[in-house]
């Protein structure tokens, strides 16, 4: 079933950057194995898992090598076959140092248990509790970038209830198509995988929410729901942060999360693409999550692409098989231009959470003159949360963070729009991100 009406998007705030999908024709591509991955334990918000191996151990893709302490935790399986290297904290792409597991690649010996054929499998024969129980042992989580383990999304709070799911295909990042593609190539697999998710979270009513620069994902998955009862796919105007959790709720239910609240607060639950594919993975193949789709592009990049990726597999493999890092090259994100976060090592590892690695041009990667704040109000107006950016990182600089926190800095999606549309260049999404983590800080007795 389609929504045929005037293109929806949230109210408030919001930019139009220049789109970039360079990357939009070009096929999921697996990408060869690496020599070596190294499998960080922390890839989602929560605690970290617990590793299980010891150096010199032999495992197999699929096997589980760290496991999820508490209920927010996710499980972490070896993505690769071969022998266990170092256990010792590594870098990730943010820049922080958590634990991670390095295995030396031999082979591709899978966990027999694993169903890696091609043949779509429609039947769901597992009940609410089974379903969520078998993505918990998957360690699937968001793959939109949040990491967000998918269990504790669908273990709705006893007293909330929830009637609305809806899965997230916008995509508004500019330059990254992982999720376009992954629509384009799996949308049966895709649509089953919402079958799964209605079924755990006993909905009956579905939305399948894709910008409008998509018209060919759109038209796909009009085709695929013409007979079927309860999802619904709807285009959307290309307005960022069309993606952003509360404002898609908006935009599709017209259903306002409040501050510091959650989707399931307003009878909502919202799951990306990426992760709805991983699921279907997880319950009909038993497959964990051990590779993703990722885009790598940027306007000097040979062959801009869509990889599927090993879990643990080094930035520079990737760009390699994208043509090589590009001379003009000043910067490498991962992720996209209004949130991603610069890379400095390239043998920073691919984690669940890694939609796309961007490289930037010189000219347009130097941070331009920073000048005083004007007071033109185009942070609060540009804001889709309704907050005062430009407050918001006075308060941060000075430190003042008990005061930031009564403004609701919390209540931040680090979108960038702020800082987009400054004509100061003022670094506003910097000083909110160093806010918001001091606040989370954990407080000394």
């Amino acid at each position: 079933m389609a929504l045929h009406h005037k293109l929806k998007t949230f109210r408030l705030g919001g930019v139009h950057p220049d789109d970039q999908k360079l990357s939009a024709q070009a096929p999921i591509t697996p990408l060869p194995l690496p020599k070596t991955v190294t499998i960080p334990i922390t890839q989602h918000i929560g605690a970290p898992a617990k590793i299980v191996v010891q150096r010199g151990d032999s495992v197999k893709v699929g096997q589980v090598i760290a496991v999820h302490e508490g209920f927010v935790s996710s499980n972490i399986h070896a993505s690769v076959s071969g022998r266990i290297g170092v256990i010792e904290e590594t870098m990730d792409s943010s820049g922080f140092k958590h634990m991670a597991v390095n295995i030396r690649v031999k082979g591709d010996d899978w966990m027999e248990t694993v169903d890696r054929s091609d043949t779509l499998i429609e039947e769901i024969k597992l009940d609410s509790k089974e379903i969520v129980a078998c993505i918990m042992e998957a360690g699937v989580v968001g793959m939109g970038g949040a990491a967000f383990p998918a269990h504790v999304k669908l273990s709705v709070p006893e007293g909330k209830h929830v009637d609305y799911l809806i899965i997230n295909g916008v995509e508004c990042e500019p330059y990254l198509t992982a999720d376009h593609r992954i629509m384009l190539e799996k949308s049966r697999e895709i649509l089953v995988g919402i079958k799964i998710l209605m079924t755990a979270l006993g909905v009956k009513q579905a939305i399948i929410g894709i910008e409008d620069n998509k018209h060919d994902a759109v038209e796909l998955f009009e085709k695929l729901l013409q007979h079927e009862q309860g999802i619904a796919v709807a285009a959307l105007e290309v307005h960022y942060p069309q993606g952003g959790e509360k404002q898609l709720i908006q935009a599709l239910l017209n259903r306002e999360v409040p501050s510091g609240g959650l989707p399931s607060d307003v009878g909502v639950i919202v799951h990306n693409v990426g992760t709805t594919y991983a699921i279907y993975e997880a319950v009909q193949k038993n497959k964990p999550l051990i590779e993703r789709v990722v885009t790598v592009t940027g306007k000097s990049v040979k062959q801009p692409s869509n990889f599927l990726v090993r879990i643990g597999t080094p930035v520079i493999d990737l760009l390699i098989a994208a043509g090589g890092v590009p001379e003009d090259t000043g910067k490498i994100v991962s992720g996209g231009p209004m949130m991603g976060k610069a890379i400095a090592d390239l043998d920073v590892p691919i984690a669940k959470g890694t939609s796309g690695i961007l490289l930037i041009p010189k000219e347009e990667s130097t941070r331009a003159e920073v000048y005083n704040c004007l007071h033109c109000g185009k942070c609060i107006e540009a804001c889709p949360m309704g907050l005062e950016p430009y407050r918001l990182l006075i308060l941060s600089k000075k430190g003042n963070h008990s005061r930031a926190k009564e403004e609701h800095i919390l209540d931040c999606i680090e979108c960038g729009s702020c800082s987009f549309v400054c004509p100061s260049n003022r670094p506003i999404l910097d000083y909110i991100r160093l806010g918001k983590t001091q606040l989370r800080k954990p407080k000394k007795a």
